[in-house]
């Protein structure tokens, strides 16, 4: 009776030691496919049918798929890329020809009033085509991530130095004052944020009107640098301050006027992949601060 209970019990540990070394070795093995997917080394290769249980199968076959799906994405990603580079390349030189041939018309001697009216709109409606397909390819390539957004520390004090718009603010007659900047540091890309603080300001004197102001003043906090655009300008309702960062809004009120609501979308992509933020408060005929937050530790870029 004992040898029997012996046999039972080697047999029992036995069987333990089988189940623990199989459950180990389908762990094992799944372990080394969340490994592969989460190193984007994943090879259906290295798996086979034959040597998979049943767990192993439905994690391989998971795998399997979100790497067809992966590299799906990546294709049509590169797809992208091309096409962004082909409609970039192939829109330049018309573009440019129509500009220089209406150029060239209104320097035709004896041209009448409304050949000279015609030729002005056509150089007109061109140029805003040219901001537009600038304008749509550079979100196109930020949002494909063609154009890499590369923040490290920069001198808030220079990027504000950088800024040009004395040309467009002096035809409108229009205050601009950026008030002295203490030596601040934060981490920012300085080519995309220019960008983005030259646009702001840009829009400032585009919707302010004759004889008014903006002011660019700076602060410092503990965990962010924060540029303050403000003007007299004509203020934006309550009810748009959030619509004016999504891609393509424009509001009556300023239809008008020159642009096509890519701007403010654009840069608030850009502070975002920056690790920064902008927001505005606005008051209608009032004018409007807006207001870009700079991310002064690293680890808040990479957020």
């Amino acid at each position: 009776m004992i040898i029997f209970l012996l046999m039972i019990i080697i047999i029992l540990i036995a069987a333990i030691c089988a189940i623990y070394l199989r459950t180990s070795k389908v762990l094992t093995s799944v372990d080394k496919m969340i490994d592969s997917a989460i190193n984007n080394t994943f090879s259906e290769s290295d798996f086979t049918e034959k040597r998979l249980s049943k767990l192993q199968s439905k994690m391989y076959r998971f795998l399997a798929s979100g790497n067809t799906a992966l590299k799906k994405i990546n294709s049509e990603k590169d797809g992208i890329k091309t096409l962004i580079a082909d409609i970039s390349h192939q829109t330049k030189t018309p573009i440019s020809n129509i500009l220089l041939y209406s150029q060239l018309l209104k320097e035709i001697p004896d041209l009448d009033d409304s050949a000279k009216r015609i030729s002005n709109q056509i150089e007109n409606q061109t140029e805003k085509l040219n901001f537009l397909i600038s304008s749509l390819i550079k979100t196109s390539r930020l949002e494909n991530g063609i154009i890499n957004v590369v923040p490290k520390e920069n001198s808030v004090k220079k990027l504000l130095k950088a800024i040009d718009f004395k040309r467009i603010s002096a035809e409108k007659q229009i205050l601009c004052n950026i008030e002295p900047a203490p030596e601040i540091t934060a981490v920012f890309d300085f080519k995309w944020t220019l960008e983005v603080i030259s646009n702001i300001v840009d829009n400032a004197i585009k919707y302010t009107p004759c004889g008014g102001k903006i002011t660019v003043t700076t602060a410092e906090y503990e965990m962010f640098a924060r540029i303050d655009v403000a003007d007299t300008g004509i203020g934006i309702s309550e009810d748009e301050t959030a619509k004016i960062f999504t891609r393509f809004y424009r509001s009556a009120d300023v239809s008008d006027e020159k642009g096509v609501g890519i701007g403010l979308y654009l840069a608030r992509e850009i502070l975002s992949k920056e690790g920064g933020y902008i927001k505005v408060s606005s008051q209608k005929e009032k004018g409007s601060v807006f207001s870009v937050f700079l991310p002064k530790n690293s680890n808040l870029s990479k957020l």
